[in-house]
């Protein structure tokens, strides 16, 4: 059953059902009404069984839920797929530990959105280290760039938080944070673009408002952000993933524009052949990306950023699992 309470009324799978981000994506996606069309896939059959079944129990209305642990089952027809059906960071573990595993598990998703949904309109690629495993996904997908986007807001709202709690004040206060280049630790902190209050950033460092020590223990939180998470409740983060993943996704519906940055493929006259996070919007047309703009410190941070994205790239195709990158092109046509 359709009602005009939907954004769409097209198929959405979610990839890794059965996961703590997978499953709170579900929820999430039936809560915003994204579209009453929602498969779940995991192949950990009993586990996605639960996850279903505790979502009947919710009661949403209107909702045709339906799961499956047949991944051609899961994305025959779907028009959006969002995935966060890789191996889970653990304690101890930097997201770039997880590559191999998580790699071999981006080139069999990508495989099969060609063999069951190559029509589909937009894929989000969540698990870690999502640069990587996005790219990945879209090269053996055979969709074009704009059609594949990676979660990378994570960064920039925990620097909105941090800037919050340590001024207390509300989050709604703190404008235009951006980390941007990789999902990591090498990400490239941006402060010339973010307020407070109304005043910019860059003049309450280095004061009595925000002491440099105190900016630089503030900037290593936010890096370290997932690992703090890890900590405190003994996982990875799931509940946040999942809502921003879910909030990219129903940009790329035609819902609310997507606020934050994104991870996209890049590649123009200063960085190349991949995926990473950039000042981007989602729409109906899919993930498109602006020239990032900052200080020269801020610059030569995202040049970093993007040479440590290059070494695992390189790394990836070191493994075989990845062609050389003067290949791409037979792989998949839509790759510049």
């Amino acid at each position: 059953m359709f009602t005009m309470d939907f954004l769409t009324n097209e198929k959405l799978t979610i990839v890794g059902a059965a996961g703590m981000i997978g499953s709170n994506m579900a929820q999430t996606a039936m809560m915003m009404k994204l579209t009453p069309n929602i498969c779940l896939y995991d192949p950990f059959a009993p586990a996605l069984e639960g996850v279903a079944e505790e979502l009947y129990h919710c009661g949403f209305k209107d909702t045709n839920l339906t799961y499956t642990s047949d991944i051609g089952e899961a994305l025959a027809g779907a028009a959006y797929v969002v995935s966060s059906g890789g191996a889970a960071r653990k304690a101890g573990m930097t997201r770039e530990d997880l590559l191999k595993g998580n790699a071999e598990i981006a080139a069999e998703l990508g495989k099969n959105i060609r063999r069951y949904c190559p029509e589909t309109k937009h894929v989000t690629v969540i698990f870690n280290p999502a640069d990587i495993t996005g790219l990945i996904t879209l090269l053996y997908s055979g969709l074009k760039p704009s059609q594949v986007s990676t979660l990378a807001a994570l960064d920039s709202t925990r620097l909105q938080h941090e800037l919050a709690k340590y001024f207390r004040i509300p989050a709604s206060k703190v404008h235009n944070c951006r980390t941007y280049g990789g999902h990591g630790e090498q990400m490239a902190v941006f402060t010339s673009t973010a307020t407070v209050n109304g005043e910019p950033l860059n003049a309450l460092i280095g004061t009595d408002q925000l002491p440099l020590d105190e900016w630089e223990a503030m900037k290593t939180r936010v890096v370290q952000g997932g690992k703090r998470i890890i900590e405190l409740r003994g996982r990875s983060s799931f509940q946040s993933p999942a809502y921003l993943s879910v909030k990219m996704i129903a940009a790329a519906m035609g819902g609310e524009s997507f606020q934050w940055p994104s991870g996209t493929y890049v590649s123009d006259d200063r960085f190349n052949h991949v995926m990473m996070a950039m000042e981007t919007s989602i729409t109906k047309d899919g993930i498109h990306y602006e020239e990032v703009k900052g200080t020269s410190a801020e610059q030569a941070e995202l040049e970093k950023s993007y040479g440590h994205l290059c070494e695992l790239r390189d790394e990836v195709i070191a493994t075989g699992v990845l062609p050389p990158v003067r290949e791409w092109r037979s792989l998949n046509p839509n790759i510049a």
